[in-house]
């Protein structure tokens, strides 16, 4: 059976509205939430980037089934694994065990705000894992003291501890990203439904492990609004995780999308409200072996209808399809 799941994008919307989103997520019945976690949003259209962490705090008192997911969080520049593995051990502490950490190798756009320069892809691969051997070890308690190649923790302890640590997913995108998320994480995250990259988890160590996967939709009652809308605030989502993760600010990615058209959006994104559209867009992360999928409807303003509508007519269209 396949988990339908919910996104608070905080790209699109102010904190207590993406609070009020999630509530009404719960009440319609998604299996579960993930929240992204930027500093800016990819495109000024989009209008927000609050911090996802009191966000999370918040959506943990006001809900009290729903899962509560980073997609992603990035632990290796803004944020300091240390600092990240005691986020998350409140947070899991604060929902009641219903939290996972999602983690990931980060953008420019976001991790360029506290200076330092963005290091290389490889670079970057070997911080994620020495991030995850912090967040694990400060999970299992006690003092904490690494002095590793890119991060030193000098008598770190967590006084919070949940029973249960949160599971960590790891964002992937190519082979190096595989082999860390099949040796290191409790599950993986995509935002392609490539069967290739569960595959190369598995190589490496996944097989039997959680898959996630995300895809954004486009709902409105008149399909025009709804390609217009996606054209609008999600048309650098095409660009690609190699692109995205080095432009440095919104204009760098208003530059780097500015042929991108309506119709190029339309044809990769579903628009209008037309369930077997969504349905079909769905199947391919079914079929490459994803058990949980995260729905991002485009626009800040079109959550409550987008949520009704799944309520009534979408989900439930899903799990006859997947269920």
């Amino acid at each position: 059976m396949v988990r339908i799941g919910y996104t608070m994008m905080t790209e699109q919307a102010g904190p207590r509205d993406l609070v009020e989103h999630v509530v009404r997520a719960e009440e319609a019945g998604f299996d579960f939430s993930v929240t992204s976690d930027h500093y800016f949003p990819w495109l000024r259209a989009q209008g927000h980037a609050p911090y996802a962490w009191s966000v999370l705090g918040a959506a943990a008192q006001a809900t009290s089934r729903i899962p509560l997911m980073t997609y992603v969080t990035c632990p290796l520049v803004r944020y300091h694994p240390a600092v990240v593995a005691q986020k998350a051990a409140t947070m899991q502490l604060l929902s009641e065990g219903r939290f996972r950490l999602g983690l990931g190798a980060g953008e420019n756009l976001n991790e360029h705000v506290v200076g330092g320069g963005w290091p290389p892809v490889d670079v970057r691969h070997e911080m994620l894992e020495e991030a995850v051997e912090i967040i694990r070890a400060l999970f299992e308690g006690g003092h904490v003291t690494h002095h590793g190649t890119h991060y030193d923790v000098d008598s770190a302890r967590l006084w919070d501890l949940p029973d249960q640590p949160p599971p960590i997913g790891i964002a992937v995108s190519g082979e190096q990203s595989c082999r860390l998320a099949g040796q290191l994480a409790d599950l993986v995250i995509a935002t392609e439904p490539k069967q290739g990259l569960l595959e190369a988890f598995d190589r490496h160590g996944g097989t039997g492990k959680p898959r996630v996967g995300q895809l954004p939709v486009s709902h409105d009652p008149d399909r025009d609004t709804a390609v217009k809308r996606a054209h609008s605030q999600f048309r650098w989502f095409g660009l690609g995780w190699k692109v995205n993760a080095e432009l440095p600010h919104p204009d760098a990615f208003e530059a780097a999308t500015q042929f991108v058209t309506p119709d190029d959006v339309a044809s990769s994104i579903p628009c209008g409200d037309d369930p077997d559209a969504f349905v079909e867009a769905v199947r391919p992360y079914a079929e490459a072996g994803f058990g949980e999928i995260a729905l991002v409807q485009i626009g800040g303003d079109a959550q409550r209808e987008f949520i009704d509508w799944s309520a009534k007519t979408l989900l439930p269209a899903l799990r006859e399809a997947f269920g």
